[in-house]
């Protein structure tokens, strides 16, 4: 996280030209991410005042990152912020479909026939057998 020189408590809010201060990031940027990601929300206080916390602060350092560092778009980087802000049960979901693959780079495939299989320890033998009767349907059917 940014160090503040400004003699305030490590916790404390911070408001959007401290903030634009701190990290080089413009403030009608700033206002301009909060439009572009939800997760992003400053406390706004009497006349529109926006007070960064913290946690707000990390993340319009992780969007800075991902935009102007590793070259994700507005898009690509919400999509990576809502991954990491997703629930336990969320990710042990997409873990489980992490563990699918799709098999359909084989150059001796049957057209239209995909093959979706999940990793293990036996996978590689069920796989040659997998081609192997698809190769002998492929030829009773050239037959």
């Amino acid at each position: 996280m940014t160090a503040f020189d400004d003699g305030k408590d490590e916790g404390a809010l911070r408001t959007i030209g401290e903030v634009s201060e701190a990290l080089g990031i413009r403030p009608h940027v700033l206002r301009y991410w909060e439009a572009q990601f939800p997760l992003l929300k400053p406390l706004k206080r009497s006349g529109g005042r926006r007070y960064y916390r913290p946690a707000d602060v990390t993340l319009v350092e992780t969007i800075d990152r991902l935009v102007n560092r590793e070259g994700y778009t507005l898009k690509g980087a919400e999509s990576v912020l809502r991954a990491a802000a997703k629930s336990p049960m969320d990710r042990r979901k997409d873990d489980r479909r992490a563990g699918e693959r799709r098999v359909d780079a084989d150059p001796d495939a049957v057209p239209g026939v995909r093959l979706t299989v999940s990793e293990g320890p036996d996978m590689a033998e069920i796989i040659a057998g997998l081609k192997s009767v698809r190769a002998k349907l492929a030829a009773a059917l050239e037959a």
